[in-house]
């Protein structure tokens, strides 16, 4: 039975999966330009927190490189990203990747990030400096029959984006699911996966189909 995945873990790993295959050998990254970012946040809508009314006209100047005003709305769909937030988000994910390696030993990292990891004292403390950057207190949600939800809501103006990937990266990390995380080793993947249960080698069928016929090929392949 596949286990629930809260919003949190959901962005940490969809951001990681931004690095994938690219069908040929090669590895593909789907965050080369704004326009790519763009559409990731549009796809991700709990990516870029609301904006509260009493924030939409903040001053803005003096922020970090990587910051953008966010639409009036507040919403992703008025979201649209520029080159400093594109090369924000590249660089926390370069961080979130080698977190993520971290996190599996003793198994083995994914081999997309096997030879170029952020050293682990750099990937934490940069981390750390981009979750800085929107400041934030925990909010209770507790919706009419619904469980109570944990969220976080900026307390004052800050790169809204990249903090609140962050954010959510440090509550997965953080968190048991942490301990289910993986690193996908059949041929020609290089996705990180939560396991749903105790023998899950795979992050899908598919990678478990292909390492089968990997393992049947070397053990039968004739001598040279």
């Amino acid at each position: 039975m596949r286990e629930p995945i809260n919003r949190d873990t959901r962005l940490a790993l969809d951001l990681a999966l931004t690095i994938r295959h690219d069908g040929n050998g090669g590895v593909a990254d789907d965050l080369t330009d704004p326009a790519d970012l763009t559409a990731w946040v549009r796809a991700h809508p709990e990516a870029l927190p609301d904006t509260a009314p009493d924030r939409a006209d903040d001053h803005r100047e003096g922020l970090p490189a990587g910051t953008a005003p966010q639409p009036a709305d507040g919403g992703a769909a008025g979201f649209t990203a520029d080159a400093a937030q594109l090369t924000a988000v590249r660089e926390l994910r370069a961080a979130v990747r080698a977190l993520f390696a971290r996190a599996v030993r003793p198994g083995e990292p994914s081999a997309a990030d096997a030879a170029r990891l952020m050293p682990l004292p750099e990937a934490v403390r940069h981390l750390n400096e981009m979750a800085a950057r929107t400041p934030s207190v925990p909010v209770l949600d507790w919706p009419e029959g619904a469980a109570p939800v944990l969220r976080h809501q900026p307390v004052g103006p800050g790169d809204d984006l990249t903090a609140a990937l962050a954010h959510a990266v440090i509550a997965f990390l953080a968190s048991p699911d942490r301990d289910r995380l993986r690193a996908c080793h059949a041929p020609r993947c290089v996705r990180y996966f939560l396991k749903d249960h105790p023998r899950q080698e795979w992050c899908k069928p598919s990678c478990g189909n292909r390492a089968r016929v990997a393992r049947h090929h070397q053990r039968h392949k004739a001598p040279a």
